[in-house]
């Protein structure tokens, strides 16, 4: 079907933008990867940039569906979400979802254009000149967050797009095409900017992602696809001089010559040999001036620092020896958590100079997703390969694909852990199959259901029945939760309040109360009125003192075949997670 284009920047627009935009990406994101050579060829940026683009989208997505529930839920906004609405939830999904230098870049790019695109004023920023400056604060923004900035990288192609459209007249959809070529002539230029790239024979690996991203603009308000021309170079092996690049076509840019991929946009003029050891990126929750120190104490680490965000929320991204030292930096300045730590050329097989043979697949590994910090420890310890879901930010089926090759496997047992979550872990067991890994899903509603089918992995047994094992522990444990309501709604239990404390059995409202100690047990007696022989409780950091306690002394004292265990769940969203087996 045929894209209607769109006439002003509304949230449909950012909607459609990033849509298409993703599947772009989507089809680019082999080609960019293989001509990853600056700053590191670790050959990843495609995927970086798709999983960004990827978390943006879901956010956007959310907001959207958040406004179609809402006709019928209490208070919960009807209609449609405004500009403003999903433009920050893009720049916050692209923010927290951020990956490798480029995708870092490029959510401060998103954000940098959310700002002016949501601006008050007596001028709505929803035109061609809304557009105009949207792009230049975004190639402003996003140049500031560089430490370091280099020639001939995404900035560059930023800088370009972003003058290009300055010198535009018309509507959104002709600042859009100007901004197109303006980054398709920067792209092509690129290698005369930086050696590496001349030496490789590719243009800038970020920077094609950006003109792929920019081509989505451009069809959201044109319904025209930009094409990129055919190949002006056969291909360029370049894994003698990178150990990265096996092949690289470059392709040019319609009517504006050469364009193709190259390095990861970045900052920091190394070539990808001999640098820092470790990339290491999360999140921060941290005040302006606590960043600032941050900044230089990892300018001082290591190189190809990118700090972006903002409102107390900061994406961290640098290079460095001591990736301890870089975590710290973060503990110091705030609250760090998703925390990734990646070691350049460790378990690949193309390591510098292609010395280190790939490590051996294992047979069998579990993939699950959990809420919290203190949960991702306990299955660890169990052996599983966890992807850590804060509150509020569910992990996009990229990162769920990048968890699954990760667990490095022949099979691989995947949990979502959450009845939101099994579409998108479906997808991601359908994107690893392709790959030859064997994948069964089991459809976890919750992480007290994922410790029971984690209980009963026995790895040495038949795929088949491990898996019909797991499946059977965790069919048979009954899930609950007590959290605090964020709005007045309707729900199975009556009308709840904002701040009034729901006790939730297999995801429906069962009790409302104020006092979470209570609305706790009158849960657990509810589910072991059924029966029960075994009580997992897991505790969030905002569970009040006692509670444990209370519940353990109430099944002993009613319950006396049944035993309980109590973990800590760390920042898991939910007050406390049930299980009953």
């Amino acid at each position: 079907m045929a894209q209607v284009p769109q006439t002003f920047f509304d949230a449909l627009a950012v909607r459609t933008w990033c849509g298409l935009a993703l599947t772009a990406l989507g089809r680019a994101r082999e080609e960019i990867d293989a001509i990853n050579v600056y700053p590191v060829a670790d050959g990843d940026t495609g995927t970086n940039l798709y999983l960004t683009v990827e978390s943006a989208t879901t956010a956007v997505e959310a907001v959207f569906a958040g406004y179609e529930a809402g006709s019928g839920a209490g208070s919960a906004p009807a209609g449609k979400p405004s500009l403003a609405d999903a433009a920050r939830a893009m720049a916050h999904g692209a923010l927290i979802g951020a990956r490798g230098n480029s995708g870092t870049i490029l959510a401060q790019l998103l954000r940098g254009m959310a700002q002016v695109l949501t601006a008050e004023g007596e001028t709505p920023h929803t035109d061609g000149d809304g557009l105009r400056l949207a792009l230049r604060h975004a190639a402003d923004s996003a140049r500031q967050a560089v430490a370091h900035p280099v020639e001939g990288t995404v900035l560059s192609v930023a800088s370009a797009a972003a003058e290009a459209a300055e010198g535009a007249e018309g509507d959104c959809g002709a600042v859009a095409r100007a901004a197109y070529r303006g980054a398709c002539a920067a792209l092509a230029a690129t290698p005369g900017q930086l050696a590496v790239l001349e030496h490789a024979g590719v243009v800038d690996a970020g920077g094609r992602g950006l003109v792929a991203v920019l081509a989505a603009l451009v069809e959201t308000f044109t319904g025209e696809v930009p094409e990129l021309s055919g190949a002006v170079s056969a291909a360029v092996a370049a894994a003698a001089a990178h150990g990265r690049v096996a092949a690289v076509q470059v392709a040019d840019c319609a009517d504006d010559g050469p364009d193709g991929e190259g390095g990861e946009g970045g900052e920091d003029g190394e070539d990808g040999e001999g640098g820092p050891a470790f990339e290491v990126i999360y999140l921060l929750e941290a005040e302006d001036a606590a960043v600032a120190r941050l900044r230089q104490r990892l300018d001082a680490l290591g190189d190809s620092l990118v700090v972006v965000g903002g409102d107390g929320l900061w994406n961290v991204h640098v290079h460095v020896d001591d990736a301890g030292a870089a975590v710290e930096a973060g503990v110091e300045a705030g609250r760090p958590y998703r925390i990734r730590i990646t070691h350049f050329g460790a378990d690949d097989a193309h390591t510098r100079g292609g010395e280190r043979p790939p490590r051996e697949r294992v047979q069998r590994a579990v993939v699950a997703v959990v809420p919290g910090e203190g949960l991702a420890g306990l299955y660890n310890e169990a052996g599983a390969t966890t992807v850590l879901a804060r509150p509020g930010e569910p992990p996009a089926s990229g990162e769920l694909v990048e968890a699954v090759r990760r667990a490095h496997a022949r099979e691989v047992v995947l949990l979502p852990n959450d009845a939101d979550l099994r579409h998108t872990a479906a997808a991601a067991a359908e994107q690893a199959r392709t790959e030859g890994i064997r994948v069964a899903l089991i459809p976890t509603r919750s992480a007290v259901q994922g410790i029971a089918a984690l209980a009963v992995h026995e790895p040495d047994r038949r795929f088949d029945e491990d898996v019909v094992s797991m499946t059977s522990a965790a069919g048979a444990t009954r899930y609950a939760e007590v959290t605090v309501a964020e709005r007045q709604s309707w729900t199975m239990a009556g009308i709840c309040q904002a701040g009034d404390v729901l006790g939730l059995i297999d995801g429906d409202v069962a009790v409302i109360g104020s006092d979470v100690t209570a609305a706790a047990e009158t849960v657990l007696n509810r589910m072991l009125a059924a029966g029960g022989e075994l009580v997992t409780l897991v505790l969030g950091d905002e569970a009040p003192e006692g509670v444990a306690e209370h519940l353990e002394a109430r099944v002993r004292e009613a319950y006396l075949a049944v035993d309980t265990v109590v973990y800590r769940g760390g920042r898991q969203g939910a007050l406390v997670l049930i299980g009953v087996e």
